[in-house]
């Protein structure tokens, strides 16, 4: 997806950030809308086509992590929270509700421009429902497993019924580093070291938060799981018969 091609929306109610926000990305030559509050953002994607949305998660009112629930519930919109650096609990609360990725103020703008790049990227990529169904996952290289398939360009999930579901970044790079090393147990820290592109502190539990999303994703029982299983004290381990 060309700038020219993407709408940006950017919620953010401090004026001086947002502005800054709307004129980067406007240089860049995207086209961007820019909004103060939530209350009306489900309509707005669906009126407006919008692409992305840059989301500040300290919103007042309804706050940014309810955002981020609400329109993942409904929307296949790319989301990038916006968050200060004493927010990690509601950073990886944000993933685990749907989020796809998150900038940390104050933020490198040129990073922001990557990452949103990459999303967009991976959004247009990314193809609908109906087509998803009729997708030859014989023709498409990748991990199966279990009659589970992993798409790594398009960043699906195909389950053995043909549902599809594009996952979001954190997960996608949990799932496919753990597929690439069936039967090897792998730390917290090596699993850190693979979905972050960023620092990140020694108490983060992003991994185990995104390991309990893929299990509900994969239909793998956290009292008894088959296919991700925790070597207590050690990390995880994927335990699927993985072909790539």
């Amino acid at each position: 997806m060309s700038s020219s091609q993407a709408h940006i929306l950017i919620v953010e109610d401090d004026l001086a950030s947002r502005s800054l926000l709307v004129s980067y990305f406007e240089n860049e030559g995207y086209r961007v809308s820019e909004t103060d509050q939530a209350d009306d953002l489900l309509d707005r994607i669906s009126q407006e086509g919008i692409d992305l949305i840059l989301l500040d998660i300290s919103l007042p009112g309804k706050d940014g992590l309810t955002v981020t629930r609400e329109l993942r519930a409904q929307s296949r919109v790319g989301i990038i929270l916006v968050t200060s650096k004493g927010d990690e609990i509601d950073r990886i609360v944000g993933l685990e509700l749907g989020a796809d990725d998150y900038v940390t103020k104050p933020f490198n703008p040129r990073e922001l421009l990557v990452r949103a790049k990459n999303l967009l990227w991976r959004i247009q990529s990314s193809p609908e429902p109906e087509q998803a169904r009729n997708t030859d996952r014989n023709s498409a290289k990748g991990y199966a497993f279990e009659g589970w398939f992993l798409d790594p360009f398009k960043r699906l999930l195909i389950s053995p019924d043909g549902q599809q579901e594009r996952l979001p970044e954190g997960e996608f790079k949990l799932l496919q580093t753990l597929a690439e090393h069936p039967g090897q147990v792998l730390s917290r820290d090596q699993l850190m070291d693979a979905i972050h592109d960023r620092e990140w502190t020694p108490n983060d539990r992003s991994v185990d938060v995104l390991i309990g999303r893929l299990r509900r994703k994969l239909g793998d029982n956290p009292s008894n799981p088959q296919l991700i299983l925790t070597a207590h004290g050690a990390g995880y381990m994927f335990a699927g018969d993985t072909r790539a």
